[in-house]
């Protein structure tokens, strides 16, 4: 998948993922932190089931972004320290 749509889809990621978790970051914040988690989860599915985890912008990949995002911002949280 393209950089730019990798780029897209976690950005929608991290915005579903802050709304989810109530996060207390920037939207700005959510986004980048989303994209993050993107790329996470697709690298480490990739590494895991041997292909592809986000292939595009479809509702699987999204669902696996937002999982991603959720997983990052919970760890943001708990290194920043905020509640």
């Amino acid at each position: 998948m393209g950089i730019l749509s990798t780029i897209i889809l976690g950005g929608i990621a991290g915005w579903i993922a802050g709304k989810l978790t109530g996060s207390s970051f920037s939207l700005l914040g959510n986004i980048i932190l989303g994209v993050t988690g993107a790329i996470g989860i697709g690298f480490v599915g990739s590494l895991l089931l041997g292909t592809d985890v986000i292939n595009g912008v479809n509702l699987g990949s999204i669902i696996a972004a937002v999982v991603g995002s959720v997983a990052v911002l919970w760890i943001a949280k708990l290194l920043s320290g905020k509640r």
